[in-house]
Order: C-alpha cells, then structure tokens, then sequence
C-alpha cells in the first residue's frame, strides 16, 4: 500500500463512521440539549488524553457559539479546579470506554455540587454513562490507524457531536452574525463580519 493509499483508508473509516453516527442520533439527544438551553451557569466539558484535547475545542466552539463554557482537565479537577463548578452548571464528560478513572474520580465531588452530568462515550453500560443525569453514546467500527487502538476515529465522532451540540444550541437561540462578531472581533472572521 501507498502512503496515498493509508491517507485514503484513514479518512474512508472515519467518514464511514460519521455516517453511521448520523443514524445514531435519536430522543437521547433532546433532553440534553434542554438540558444546555436551559443552563442558567456555564457548560464545562472535561476529559483527559485525546479526549481532553477534544474538549478543549468543544468549550471553544460553545463559547463562541453564544454559550458560555470552558474546558477543567479531569486530573485537574480532582486537585482544586473542580472549585470553579457551580451548582447551575452543566458537565459534559468525555471518556470512550466510560471507565476513565481520571473523568470517575469527579463524580462524587459532582454529585455533592449538584451538576447536572453528561456522558460522551462508546458504552453506554459502563460506570460513567450510568452514572450520569444523561448519556449520549455512540458506535464505530475501528479506529483509523492500522493497529486499531490509537483514538481517531472514535475522537473524530466525539468533535462532531460537540459541533453538532452547539450548532442546534447556536440555532435555537438565533445566534446571529452580530453575535458572532461580538464575541470573535479577531482575524479574518472578525474584519469579514465587520464589513457585512
């Protein structure tokens, strides 16, 4: 095989899975997103690995989108930054096989706050989903990389839930350009948006 041909392949798998994904979505979805519209504090999403890195992007994206959030590292969590949750707020936690024992650790402190929780994760029996007010699972096939255990395409789905989250969010509340602008005045989005 060609180093095309591996660029190829990677790509095939991971779109097949979004594909799958979309036949996926279904009414666990609705009580979550009341959930975030209806939040009267911040969304905090928190993971470790890819999976942190990912809701890094996922915090982004709700807050530009119009919804406040950040991002709390789950190791973090456990050594003092759990103080910056509140109970109004909302946590999304992510972890592919819901057994992450750094995203586990933070359901006890959690609870005592009085978070609503959200699970992100492939298993939808594990100790996180059930755990949780809500869970949002999701199935692949395999991962893009050619021994089947580095995290791309189940990090690739949880980005597109994320996106997918704040886009309905950014719709229901009829998020406008103007808002947009507001909160992103930077760069070449920022000077496009002023000229409109």
């Amino acid at each position: 095989m060609s180093s095309l041909e591996f660029i190829r392949k990677a790509i095939a798998i991971e779109a097949h899975a979004i594909s799958i994904l979309l036949e996926q979505v279904g009414p666990d979805y609705e009580p979550v997103i009341d959930v975030l519209n209806n939040c009267k504090g911040k969304v905090v999403i928190t993971g470790v690995g890819k999976s942190g890195h990912i809701g890094k992007k996922m915090a982004a994206s709700f807050a530009s989108t119009g919804t406040p959030a950040f991002f709390m590292h789950s190791t973090e969590g456990v050594h003092g930054d759990l103080g910056m949750i509140e109970e109004h707020d909302v946590v999304l936690m992510i972890s592919n096989s819901g057994e992450t024992a750094e995203v586990l650790s933070l359901l006890p402190s959690l609870k005592k706050i009085g978070a609503k929780k959200i699970a992100i994760t492939s298993n939808g029996k594990s100790t996180l989903a059930t755990a949780c007010d809500f869970s949002l699972t999701y199935h692949y096939e395999q991962e893009a990389d050619h021994i089947g255990v580095a995290p791309t395409t189940s990090s690739t789905i949880v980005l597109v839930i994320g996106d997918a989250l704040a886009v309905a969010l950014c719709e229901m509340r009829r998020f406008t350009k103007e808002d947009f602008h507001l909160y992103h005045p930077g760069g070449s989005l920022g000077r496009q948006l002023s000229q409109q």
